[in-house]
């Protein structure tokens, strides 16, 4: 009698979103995961976009988060300094398209004005009290995040402070974070 055994999965992540006082944040850890082996411990999931102007984070498959990144910036090309119109535009192809519909990743987009959630599902969710955590350690950042949000800490410092809580409970997540910071509209 043979043994069946899945394939490996790549396997969490935690991405932070956190507007406060003029100020919006993404945060990501770095860690690469496949099974219960650490691949990588610096992985950058946070980067800018559309020249600086837009701030991105995804947890999921990192070929499938590269694939949704140049979407997204195409996108954002076509609709510039509109944010939640290229969102919406990205999750109509990508419910849709037969080839996207198959990518497997969340991603926290956020520019000056709106933070957003965007789901394969074809969710585009703007969360409420400015803050969203995705990935395995999502809810934990989250849970540390809304905490801290009645302090005097400023945004970056709830991000840093939730992702290190995140650190310390989801083996799926890592203490090298990588940040992006927009001015925002307040």
């Amino acid at each position: 009698m043979s043994e069946t055994r899945e394939p490996a999965v790549w396997h969490g992540t935690t991405i932070m979103m956190v507007r406060k006082g003029g100020k919006v944040v993404i945060a990501g850890d770095g860690q690469v995961s496949l099974g219960q082996t650490v691949i990588k411990h610096t992985a950058r999931k946070v980067r800018p976009l559309a020249r600086g102007d837009v701030i991105a984070g995804f947890a999921g498959a990192t070929a499938d988060a590269f694939t949704l990144f140049e979407r997204l910036e195409a996108k954002l090309e076509q609709y510039p300094s509109q944010l939640m119109r290229a969102c919406v535009e990205l999750a109509k192809d990508w419910r849709t398209d037969r080839y996207l519909r198959r990518l497997e990743a969340m991603m926290l987009v956020a520019d000056k004005n709106v933070s957003l959630v965007l789901t394969g599902t074809g969710d585009v969710l703007e969360p409420e009290g400015g803050m969203m955590g995705i990935g395995s350690g999502g809810n934990y950042a989250l849970a540390a995040a809304r905490a801290l949000a009645e302090t005097d800490y400023d945004a970056e410092s709830i991000a840093r402070k939730a992702m290190a809580v995140a650190a310390e409970i989801c083996v799926y997540t890592n203490n090298s974070v990588t940040v992006e910071t927009l001015d925002t509209v307040d």
